[in-house]
């Protein structure tokens, strides 16, 4: 069969998928990532770590496949978005960790921006709010602190480009490029342009020779360099997509007012907005959903984001120990009918849309000598629920009208919770047919520019859902919302 390979660099690890021409995962490859937190607020990635998790699982995809007999004709890159990373292009040498998408250690240069009145001109340029989550502040942050002092060739970019550049010869004439779904996540592109901005630049003190070439999203990149992954060499790269981006694409939403809702180490709400810059709208971000080139003019979408989701089911599970495993926490939740008064805020690293309050940490309250292990685990999942309820009532607000959900992401496997996020925001949710929606959408929009699917109609037909939830009585959703709305002031 003939193979696209999606690689997939996420939060907590790094995955490579194979699908074959009908969008089946064929096969996938995994590596769990280290993750480092210095101080309160503060998280990092080694990114030579995530290179490495990234050949490692491309050649054992790549292996197995050679060995069935099968063709890999093209490779799409997905990633987590804003994380950030400085390295030398001349040496691949870096000085300092990258700096995580969820990292709060540049809010207060965002709130001196702020003061300085600098928050009209960032959302009407970039359709971003000044918020340390994006990637501008961390590479000034990073720029002010040596990361590349000495640095013959200083890059600072996304992990899709640091990533790209990998795997097309690093040092040895590796390709520097990135696309307009990550680029927008920078502060420092232009909406309009989907070029670099010499304002934003300016304003940030980020100078634009650092950062990397934007290509569209259906490209060919590159080709991976026979010297980095002999089984892959030459294999075109045609693909690059954030992850959140992918999932909209991987959940078929070409059309304005498509909407898809990924629950992964965050929950990250994103509606189709149609082929123009679309209005600002209270408590939301506005993105670039993808430019598929030479195959459809650009599309943008509205965002939420939800900073913890799996996260919280990792912290369960990794640090209070009420779980061994993930998967436990949808039969311990549903054990019991309610949370027995029990109210959990995920804010460990700030409360984003729509409330965007950097300085909030997690409140766990509502606890009696009844409550137990279940409670607490129901009332993470109702969290979850909670929070994209926040998110889409802001659309509602907005404007924007949603008309279902199309949910992907581990979290997403809980019947339990998307039953609750149907009743919580009043909308059908439908689990995707695959999970793997931001591999998936890496891999549909490679193929896409390869030539294996011949539109986005073709696409369109690919996609199908394993489960439907209903809204049912509002009654105690809303009494419970209510009371966590409360919580949220208290963080």
């Amino acid at each position: 069969m003939d193979l696209i390979l999606a690689l997939d660099a996420g939060t907590t690890g790094v995955r490579t998928v194979a699908f074959d021409a009908s969008a089946a995962l064929v096969d996938s490859a995994y590596r769990e990532l280290t993750q480092y937190f210095p101080r309160p607020g503060e998280v990092e990635h080694d990114a030579n770590e995530i290179a490495t998790l990234a050949l490692a699982t491309l050649r054992d995809v790549a292996a197995r496949s050679q060995m069935q007999g099968h063709r890999i004709v093209a490779v799409g890159i997905t990633n987590q978005r804003e994380t950030t990373v400085a390295f030398d292009r001349a040496t691949g040498a870096i000085h300092h960790h990258a700096i995580v998408w969820q990292d709060r250690r540049t809010a207060p240069l965002c709130e001196e921006l702020t003061t300085r009145g600098a928050l009209p001109r960032v959302r009407a340029v970039t359709g971003l709010v000044l918020d340390s989550y994006f990637s501008g502040t961390k590479m000034r942050w990073l720029m002010d602190h040596g990361a590349i002092e000495g640095f013959a060739q200083p890059a600072l970019s996304t992990i899709d480009a640091y990533l790209l550049w990998t795997l097309t010869g690093g040092p040895q004439g590796g390709v520097f490029a990135t696309e307009p779904s990550n680029a927008s996540r920078t502060m420092l592109m232009d909406l309009e342009t989907l070029a670099w901005s010499s304002e934003m630049s300016e304003l940030l003190g980020v100078p634009l020779e650092y950062l990397p070439t934007i290509e569209p999203s259906a490209h060919h990149f590159g080709t991976i360099d026979a010297t980095v992954i002999p089984e892959l060499a030459d294999v075109p790269i045609t693909a690059m997509l954030g992850d959140q981006q992918a999932a909209l694409f991987g959940q078929a939403c070409f059309s304005p007012g498509m909407v898809k809702a990924t629950y992964g180490t965050g929950a990250f709400i994103l509606a189709n907005a149609g082929h123009s810059v679309p209005p600002l709208r209270e408590g939301l971000v506005t993105t670039v959903a993808w430019d598929a080139g030479r195959h459809d003019i650009p599309a943008y979408a509205y965002e939420g984001s939800a900073f913890v989701a799996g996260a919280a089911i990792q912290w369960l599970r990794d640090e209070l120990q009420i779980i061994s495993s993930a998967p436990e926490v949808g039969p311990l939740a549903e054990s019991v009918s309610d949370s027995g008064g029990v109210i959990f805020v995920p804010a460990f690293t700030g409360l984003g849309s729509p409330f965007w309050r950097s300085e909030a940490r997690g409140v766990l309250m509502g606890l009696s000598t009844s409550t137990t292990k279940a409670h607490i685990a129901r009332a993470v999942v109702e969290a979850l629920a909670f929070q994209v309820r926040a998110m889409t009532e802001a659309f509602a607000e907005g404007g924007v009208a949603l008309q279902e959900l199309r949910a992907d992401g581990g979290a997403a496997a809980m019947n339990l919770l998307l039953q609750l996020q149907a009743t919580n925001s009043g909308l059908t949710v439908r689990r995707s047919r695959s999970l793997e929606a931001t591999a998936q959408g890496a891999a549909l929009m490679a193929g896409l520019e390869v030539g294996l699917w011949p539109s986005l109609e073709s696409l369109g037909a690919l996609w199908g859902s394993t489960f439907t939830a209903e809204p049912e009585d509002s009654t105690f959703a809303d009494v419970g919302y209510a009371a966590w709305l409360d919580a949220t002031t208290r963080a």
